[in-house]
């Protein structure tokens, strides 16, 4: 069935239940109501037409004063009959009045934008700054309801609302009623919001594959809330400040957004810290933009992610306490590929030089080791081969002037690399570009010659 919105679908016993000695309205799903509801317009529409030809009801003090279609006062002291009738009741806010004052309030909660599967996704708000009070909404799907924000003697929650959709495998959304629309308070009126949600394309792990996960890819990933700011260095803009850590625990951005998509519909402390975050109803902490990640702003600070792995260095973008984003240099990312002759010498070991530099070119004695970008003062992509089958390297494209080199310009390279007993020397050149997931490979010769009888 649909929503009421036609007073002639009404009828007392029926739908609607007056009870005058009682001074009792009661709303039952029966006839031409279902849990679609009655609009507050309509069901007022109906009262004033039974009042006006029921010869029962005309000396009984009437139930309703309207402010507007979507506002309206129950007096004379009149109610409805129960919660279960005020749950029916759509499209307006109202408030239960006696000689002047108001003893409960209720407003219309309506959400804007489409729900991806009305029938299971489900929204949940929270009326006050307790993270851990959350209320579902009474249907699932698009919400249209009443929600009661005020009673006399007991609660006023008029000036707090915040509502969430998040369902695993989908994208988020949430809202801060005051704070969006600019509201000192709330009152008995109807609300409008937008509050939807689509597939996320992603999220691929179910949550049994991030709870029973026994490695590092979901259970080390974490975050931490701080009450100082956390400095952080390295960026293009220079240093910034956050308060919000993720441990990414050099996972993939992907595994780290499932991760904390997760954490933020746990109905647990999520804070790895000594403070306490409520999974369910703290701030979004992330978001993807094509391939990148970016980090949200949050009510407490800037958001940023340490112990990222390497190949994400150029897809991670960070808000700060201040609002600015801020991002890495460019580094580039390779493997050096080791065959089996390198990996079975125990004395193996390779070195990346730069083949041209100002400073020395490869086949001189001033030939320059070039620099992993995660130390560019003395981490050099250089080492014993020891049994790996390759090695992961990082390279500062932005900023690497090793020599007197240009930086941010494509680095010619040559590596080398010698064992003793099984690998022969052997060399191969190769351009560091402006890229990721680069592959050079070293394939020495098995060693037929090489004798040391002490």
């Amino acid at each position: 069935m649909a929503k009421i919105v036609d007073p002639d679908n009404l009828n007392q016993g029926t739908e609607v239940i007056i009870n005058s000695t009682a001074k009792t309205i009661t709303l039952q799903k029966a006839g031409f109501l279902s849990d679609d509801g009655v609009s507050l317009k309509t069901l007022y529409s109906f009262i004033k037409e039974e009042w006006r030809y029921d010869a029962s009801l005309i000396p009984i003090l009437f139930p309703f004063t309207p402010i507007t279609d979507e506002q309206f006062e129950l007096i004379n002291g009149w109610d409805f009959a129960d919660s279960t009738s005020e749950l029916l009741i759509r499209d307006g806010g109202w408030a239960v009045t006696s000689a002047g004052v108001t003893e409960k309030a209720f407003f219309n909660l309506t959400t804007l934008g489409s729900f991806d599967d009305s029938g299971t996704d489900q929204a949940y708000y929270i009326q006050r700054s307790d993270q851990t009070n959350v209320i579902y909404t009474n249907l699932t799907g698009e919400v249209n309801q009443a929600i009661q924000f005020f009673s006399l003697g007991n609660y006023d929650y008029s000036q707090y609302f915040k509502i969430f959709l998040r369902e695993q495998g989908k994208i988020y959304d949430s809202y801060d009623l005051l704070f969006e629309q600019n509201l000192a308070s709330l009152t008995y009126r109807k609300y409008a919001l937008p509050l939807s949600n689509t597939a996320d394309v992603n999220i691929t792990a179910s949550d049994n594959d991030i709870e029973t996960d026994t490695g590092a890819t979901y259970s080390a990933v974490t975050v931490t809330y701080y009450a100082v700011a956390q400095t952080k260095t390295g960026f293009v803009q220079g240093s910034a400040d956050f308060h919000v850590i993720i441990n990414a625990a050099d996972q993939p951005r992907a595994a780290v957004y499932e991760k904390i998509q997760y954490l933020l519909r746990q109905q647990v402390d999520i804070d790895s810290g000594a403070g306490f975050v409520w999974g369910q109803t703290a701030d979004e902490l992330l978001s993807f933009v094509g391939s990148d990640l970016y980090t949200k702003s949050t009510s407490y600070g800037g958001v940023f992610i340490e112990n990222h792995n390497a190949d994400d260095t150029n897809n991670l973008f960070f808000v700060t306490d201040t609002g600015t984003t801020v991002y890495y240099p460019y580094v580039a990312t390779g493997t050096i590929n080791f065959n089996d002759n390198l990996q079975n010498d125990s004395d193996a070991y390779f070195w990346m030089f730069f083949t041209t530099n100002p400073g020395g070119n490869y086949g001189t004695a001033d030939a320059i080791i070039v620099q992993d970008a995660s130390d560019s003062t003395d981490n050099y992509i250089m080492g014993l081969v020891g049994g790996a089958s390759s090695y992961q390297f990082t390279f500062d494209y932005d900023n690497n002037g090793q020599g007197g080199r240009s930086s941010g310009t494509d680095a010619d390279i040559t590596i080398v690399a010698i064992g003793l007993n099984i690998a022969q020397y052997v060399s191969t050149t190769g351009t560091i570009g402006r890229s990721k997931g680069q592959q050079f490979s070293l394939v020495a010769p098995l060693e037929r010659n090489y004798e040391n009888p002490g």
